[in-house]
């Protein structure tokens, strides 16, 4: 038999091929907020992981990056407009820059919202203003664009449409919020309605029309697939074959804004929303009709768990995630249960909480751009090291990201690069 001798280099591209993972989309491969690469944070130290790059030409805005085939992709506000830019993940040099309004979006915290969803040669954005827009991934090129107002568009508040479209299969879908589409599927090759989903009426007239400011999640939940969407009058299920709404929950729903992304596991659901409302763990059963059921199975109030707009991450059934609004303390509840497992904590820094996670381990990012590294344990609140970027401005809202064996930091016009793997 043949020895293969294989060289330190070549095992090192080899390790690097095997912890590599694109970011294709808003939270991740499969929109959770986690990624499967291993090897990482051994490069550590107490000043944070060493700094690759610092890019800037983002533009303004709160949006945070997919990171593709070696190409990271955003939304920033610019003078001329709200733009799609596309940036070289080797050096952080800008790529290109693509326009998709007219004019600068103005609404509260202006600036972009929108993370960019990678399909095959194309991208996918919602501008705050109210549109769908397809470009092209080599030159920006617009491909095709559809303005909510097709379906009467609405928000339940004046922050700007803030959701990462969804890709599934032939199919991308969004949220106008409309009268005439709550959430709409469209053929990605070409803007096609496919079908719209309407609101079904209710008596409940304490809560708020339109889009909230959370993106879309699939659910098989009671054995029908469907879309799971949080928007002003709370968590909906919508029928992926049709559109026909399945089933509503008002009670996460709150007249503020209605902003973290659902929590899909099996046929259970778990939401939060701040501004003083709660969360709730939802399972979902068949009617024997086709149909949907949405049973809750508990309430936590609002001094318990409400997430604001960092978002929730579940692994090995705990769920880890900022509470109290405004105040994003660090917290890690048992799913099944709802009981508190640690916190709230105040941990490093200040603020509200995003975070990511990957090979065991969580990355926090506070309000204030204090960036901590937990331990991923419902045993206690174990963190390993904290440090604070070089570069803040104003409240450090885009959630990090992890791609390529690097963390990833926008801070408005500005993208900061961390290397997370040792001699790399």
């Amino acid at each position: 038999m043949k020895k293969i001798v294989l060289s330190i280099a070549t095992l090192f591209a080899i390790s690097s091929l095997v912890i590599a993972e694109d970011w294709p989309q808003w939270r991740g491969q499969a929109r959770d907020g986690k990624s499967s690469e291993t090897g990482l944070f051994s490069s550590w130290g107490e000043d944070g992981p060493p700094s690759v790059w610092t890019a800037e030409g983002l533009g303004e805005g709160y949006a945070s990056v997919s990171v593709v085939d070696g190409t990271i992709y955003t939304t920033g506000n610019f003078e001329d407009g709200q733009a799609v830019v596309a940036i070289d993940a080797n050096s952080g040099k800008r790529l290109w820059k693509q326009s998709v309004t007219k004019s600068e979006p103005k609404h509260s915290y202006e600036g972009s919202r929108s993370t960019p969803s990678v399909d095959g040669d194309r991208l996918y954005v919602v501008s705050s203003d109210g549109a769908i827009v397809c470009l092209d991934r080599a030159d920006g090129s617009i491909r095709w664009q559809r303005e909510f107002s097709d379906w009467k568009g609405k928000m339940m508040s004046s922050w700007g449409f803030s959701e990462s479209p969804l890709v599934d299969g032939e199919r991308v879908l969004c949220t106008p919020g409309g009268p005439q589409g709550l959430v709409v599927a469209l053929n990605k090759m070409n803007g096609e309605e496919i079908w719209r989903s309407q609101l079904e009426a209710s008596d409940d007239d304490s809560l708020k029309d339109g889009a909230g400011y959370s993106s879309i999640m699939i659910s098989n939940g009671g054995g029908v697939k469907q879309y799971v969407q949080l928007v002003g009058r709370g968590l909906v299920g919508i029928r992926a074959s049709d559109g026909k709404q399945l089933w509503r929950y008002a009670r996460v729903g709150n007249t503020t804004a209605n902003i973290p992304t659902p929590l899909i596991d099996g046929d259970q659901v778990f939401t939060s929303t701040a501004y003083g409302t709660g969360s709730a763990l939802l399972k979902l059963k068949s009617d024997g009709a086709g149909g949907v059921d949405a049973e809750e199975i508990y309430w936590l109030e609002a001094n318990q768990l409400q997430n604001k707009h960092g978002g929730m991450i579940l692994i090995d059934g705990h769920i880890y995630c900022g509470t109290g609004n405004g105040n994003g303390l660090p917290i890690c509840v048992e799913m099944k249960t709802g009981e508190i497992a640690w916190g709230p904590e105040r941990g490093k820094g200040k603020g509200e909480t995003s975070l990511v996670y990957a090979d065991d381990h969580i990355v926090m990012r506070r309000d204030d751009g204090t960036v901590m590294l937990l331990r991923a344990t419902p045993e206690k609140m174990d963190v390993l090291n904290s440090f604070k970027p070089a570069f803040q401005q104003g409240k450090s809202w885009s959630h990090p990201v992890i791609s390529g064996g690097r963390l990833y930091l926008r801070e408005q016009d500005k993208l900061m690069c961390f290397n997370l793997v040792k001699g790399a």
